[in-house]
Formats: C-alpha cells, structure tokens, sequence
C-alpha cells in the first residue's frame, strides 16, 4: 500500500484537516459502493474492474458498479448534469477522453476534486498529467496513453529494399522517399487515413510541441509559426501519394489488417485491431513516427487519443475514490502489466516499463519489444495545451483545407477562412 504518499487538503473538508483523519488513514465504511461512468468496457471498464479486484485485497467491502455508455453519450449526459446544477445522480469516478479535458475543467471549474493536491503524480508520464492541469493544479488520473508509431507489415520495406532500421530516426520527407519507393514495388499505399478525421494531423502538431490554439487560447495559425510548419508537412504528406483515403472508420482499419496498404501511423490501442489477424503473426514491426524538420524541440513521439480519471468534488464517496486510485492507479505496476498483457493498454505510469510484462518479445511483431519502444516513446511525448476549442478547430480544418489537398484551393486562402472560422468560434 502506498497510502501515506497521499497529500491531505482543505478541499475535502474537516475529514482532511489537522487533528482528524488524514485521507491516508481512511477505512471505507462497511459496503461502500464506487460509481464509475466510462465507455467501452471491454477496454476501459474492465480495466476499472480490475483495478477494483486489487484493491478489494485490504478493502474489501468496497465494491464498484461501471455505468457504460458510448462516449459521446457519457460526454452529453456529464455536460448537463453540471448544467443543471444539481448533484444529484453524479458518479464518484467519471472517465473522460484528453481531448475534452479542459473544456470540462474550464467550464465547470468546482465540479472536479483536484487530484494533484492529493495524490503524487510525479511517476506519471508528463504530458498526460499536463493535459488536465489548471493554473498549476493536476485534475485527472492519467489512465491510457495514445502514444503513437509507424505501424507496417515489415515483407512491403524489405521488398523495396529498405531494413527496420531504416524508419528510425527520420524525418517526413525521408518517409515519404521510403513510402514512395515501397508504393512503386508493391503498389500499395504506405499509410492511410479516414477522409473526415484529423488524427495523422493531431500526431504531426503535437510531436512539435503545438496545437491548434495557444495556452491562452489564440488561434495557433496566427500566433505560432510552428503550426503553419505542421500543416506545410501534413499537406506534404497527403499529396505525396503514400497515403489512402478511407471512407470511414471501418475501412480504414480494414485498410491495413487486409493488407490493402502497408501501415498505420496513430496510438498504441490499434495493436489490438492489428493481432486481431492471427494469421498475420510475425509479418507485422513497428517504428518511432518521423519527426517535422525545421522545428526546433520536435521530437519522434506524439500521442493520438487516449482518457483518464476524474474525481467528482461532490460525488457520494470522494475520499474512497481517491484512496483507490492512489492504492492502485498511481503507483501499482503489477496492475499496469495485467492490463497491458491481457487488455494491450499502454498505462501512463512510468514505472510500469520495468516490469516483465513491457520488456517481453512479442511474437506477432517478429519478437520486437514493441511495449518497452511505447514505453520510451511515451517518456518523450511533448506536453500540449489541448484548450477548450479543440474540436470547432478541426471542424473548421476540415471545411477548408482539404481543398488545398484536392488541389481546388490554395494554402494561404484556406488557412485565411479557417482562421478567421475559427476565430468567429471561439468568441
């Protein structure tokens, strides 16, 4: 148990001040019941119940109950009940996707219980901690990590001459060199990506340290030279002819599990969907993405998606959410391997890399240690601002610049009218 790392606080009350019980020293009283709000829960509940499992070894008349929903569902359904005012009805536990953490935060600034004052997270991977933190204080449990790779059937490289090495330690353009060598013996597209989605992108900003909007919540195009960079690249990248358009999320995943193209550029959690293909065993490897030259500090990690842990400051059972999360999400890395083993979750604690489990060959991927490569990656990934406009801003990219992919329109006149989109937005 690691429950005298917690850090006590005014925010919970008398419970937490000098002379009374310390959070540390917190028993759950007898058939106390955690709600958790998540979705998925193949992946994310599961791993919750898990968690739970754990902590049920000292605790054991704690129990949880995992309310499922999709997670545009969960995302509606939490939005208005802090609307409306009323507590009533609210979990203990709620998981929300990184992208709209500070749109939550922002919006509804007393709603979550700031888990940073009570819960170490310094063994935690930065960025994921940065993403929900607010004027200094961390709001969040860092749960799955998005970090990203170059997913590809290694028999496509090899045929146009290329070894596995080759994909480490390069830029875009050297990519896209490689991609279109490997397209001209193999006819097939190196990577591709859903027509309506901006997830190539979104790894592509933050491996530069950048976002759509600034920290203060300007428009990145006009107040960061980095972000024209990055969108220069992407276009690069799209109009070199390596990469294939989806028609939707089905067929990009299909894309690469037949074979259709020669791999995938996004996070980790698609390894899933990859070893789905038994058959497919020991064909597959995976590289470090390329890294955006002309951008100093850019890096070749980034992270695509990926959730984490909130803590209600009104839900029925605050102090015993926050006892469970500190006993086996900030600190257990036997539970990080279980989950990685079993559910192919790449956690956000950093520790958890020295464990067998991250350092194991995977057969699938030719006995690459491809957990402890995410695990470095993951140590690297650059911390961004994700801010509170996130998705007005790739609605209002993706109304305008695919133009300029097409060839319909040009750059500097679709940045100027999703710029100016943009800033109407977010007004």
């Amino acid at each position: 148990m690691r429950l005298n790392s917690l850090k006590s606080t005014g925010s919970l009350g008398a419970m937490l001040t000098a002379g009374a019980l310390s959070l540390a020293a917190v028993t759950a009283s007898a058939e106390t019941m955690l709600t958790v709000w998540s979705w998925d829960p193949n992946f994310n509940g599961d791993s919750m119940q898990r968690a739970m499992a754990r902590y049920q070894a000292e605790h054991p008349d704690v129990s949880l109950v995992v309310a499922d929903f999709g997670k545009d569902a969960l995302e509606q359904k939490l939005q208005s009940q802090l609307a409306s005012g009323s507590n009533q009805g609210l979990p203990d536990i709620v998981l929300i996707e990184d992208y709209a953490a500070q749109r939550f935060l922002l919006t509804f600034p007393q709603a979550f219980e700031p888990v940073g004052e009570h819960i170490d997270l310094s063994g935690m991977a930065p960025y994921k901690v940065a993403l929900a933190t607010v004027d200094g204080t961390a709001y969040s449990m860092p749960f799955d990590s998005g970090v990203t790779g170059v997913f590809y059937h290694r028999a496509d490289l090899e045929a146009a001459g290329f070894a596995q090495d080759d994909l480490v330690g390069i830029t875009w353009d050297r990519f896209i060199e490689i991609g279109q060598s490997v397209e001209a013996v193999t006819g097939k597209d190196f990577l591709v990506q859903p027509f309506n989605r901006t997830d190539l992108l979104r790894l592509m900003l933050q491996s530069a340290g950048t976002w759509y909007t600034t920290p203060d919540g300007a428009v990145s195009l006009g107040a960061d030279p980095r972000f024209r960079k990055v969108v220069e690249e992407y276009i690069k990248v799209m109009t070199s002819g390596i990469v294939q358009d989806a028609a939707g999320w089905t067929e990009y995943v299909g894309a690469f599990t037949s074979h259709d193209v020669s791999g995938v550029a996004t996070g980790a959690w698609i390894t899933a969907a990859i070893k789905a293909n038994a058959d497919q065993a020991g064909e597959w490897a995976v590289a470090p993405i390329p890294r955006i030259d002309g951008i100093e500090g850019a890096v070749h990690a980034s992270n695509v998606g990926g959730s984490s842990w909130y803590v209600m400051a009104e839900g029925p059972n605050t102090e015993v959410a926050l006892d469970f999360l500190n006993d086996v999400w900030a600190g257990d890395s036997d539970f990080y391997a279980d989950i990685l083993a079993d559910k192919g979750a790449v956690g956000s604690l950093l520790a958890a890399r020295h464990t067998a489990a991250y350092d194991a060959p995977d057969p699938f991927f030719a006995d690459q240690k491809i957990w402890a490569d995410f695990a470095d990656w993951l140590d690297v990934v650059p911390e961004v601002n994700f801010g509170v406009f996130t998705f007005e801003a790739e609605a209002a990219f993706l109304a305008y610049v695919p133009d300029v992919i097409r060839g319909d329109a040009a750059l500097d006149d679709a940045l100027e009218t999703y710029e100016r989109r943009l800033t109407q937005a977010i007004r």
